[in-house]
């Protein structure tokens, strides 16, 4: 489909649409509000690293001088990486944000956004928004994005700083396929288990890429949200971290941090009241998400369709 001049489709990203390759869309909001330069602009550059590794195209999605950009060069990265002050653009920002001028990094709601105008089946994050801790009115946009977006994600479950129960219960609701990836809980971001089971598991990429692909051929129009614990080896126990995010979260509701910015606020504290254990395991699971939605992403574009009769 013909798009506006407001998006620019890098040349990789358009001879990968074109030639049905297997195409992985990244959020950038990691690059632009997560980490500091220049850790933000390497674990731009691993993820896409990861992905090619699983014999796919990424995509990295943010805005630069008002364009949104669905696949990104290495300097277009480091530019994003180095911006002063980026906008966090979400679904609803992407209009005022391609008005601005300037530079963003999209959330996950905002990636979907794009991602599915482009046709991508396939996305990577870290960790979706779901339902705020004590303040069940806040629901990140992610999650109604999410009930309307035909994108296999991969992810860690909900941040744990989240009401995990609560986003849980909010997908269900929403009609959401939420696969447990070689587990029978929803992964706690930070840790592997959070004592929450899950009614479906998958094993193997391919798995993942037959449910996906029966879903929608059944008139399903939700995303498979498939749920992979980070790497054992950088896991953080769920009853050692939670008694920080508690700490944290309590701080902020005490500085009155709310919106948008308060999920950064609040993996910045765990971060430090860890002494960066959390963003070890945080960056550990961003990798490994990549390199599997990658294997995900050469699965679908390598299955046959389904012929329903």
């Amino acid at each position: 489909m013909q798009r506006s001049f407001n998006f620019f489709q890098s040349i990789e990203v358009g001879q990968a649409r074109t030639l049905n390759l297997p195409v992985v869309a990244l959020e950038s909001t990691v690059i632009t509000h997560g980490l500091p330069y220049p850790e933000n602009f390497n674990l731009a550059l691993e993820m896409e690293r990861e992905v090619r590794d699983a014999r796919a195209i990424p995509a990295t999605i943010a805005v630069l001088d008002g364009r949104i950009r669905v696949g990104m060069t290495r300097s277009d990265l480091e530019r994003l990486a180095t911006e002063a002050n980026p906008r966090k653009v979400s679904a609803r920002d992407l209009g005022v944000a391609v008005n601005s001028r300037g530079a963003g990094g999209t959330t996950v709601a905002g990636t979907l956004q794009v991602a599915k105008i482009f046709e991508i089946k396939v996305f990577a994050t870290g960790g979706i928004g779901g339902v705020h801790r004590n303040a069940p009115f806040d629901v990140s946009a992610d999650l109604h994005e999410l009930s309307r977006s035909p994108l296999i994600v991969v992810c860690a479950g909900a941040k744990a700083i989240l009401d995990l129960p609560a986003t849980l219960e909010y997908l269900e609701t929403m009609g959401v396929v939420v696969l447990g990836y070689q587990t029978d809980e929803f992964p706690a971001f930070y840790s592997r288990k959070s004592g929450l089971r899950l009614g479906s598991t998958v094993n193997s990429a391919v798995d993942v890429a037959r449910i996906a692909r029966d879903h929608w051929e059944m008139a399903g129009e939700s995303a498979i949200l498939v749920a992979q614990p980070p790497p054992e080896e950088d896991a953080i126990p769920r009853e050692e971290i939670e008694g920080v995010i508690r700490q944290a979260v309590d701080e902020a509701e005490s500085q009155k941090i709310r919106g948008q910015a308060l999920t950064p606020f609040l993996l910045k504290r765990v971060s430090e009241l860890t002494g960066g254990a959390s963003m070890r395991t945080n960056l550990s699971l961003l990798r490994n998400n990549a390199r599997l939605a990658g294997e995900i992403a050469y699965q679908m574009a390598n299955l046959p369709r389904l012929r329903l009769l």
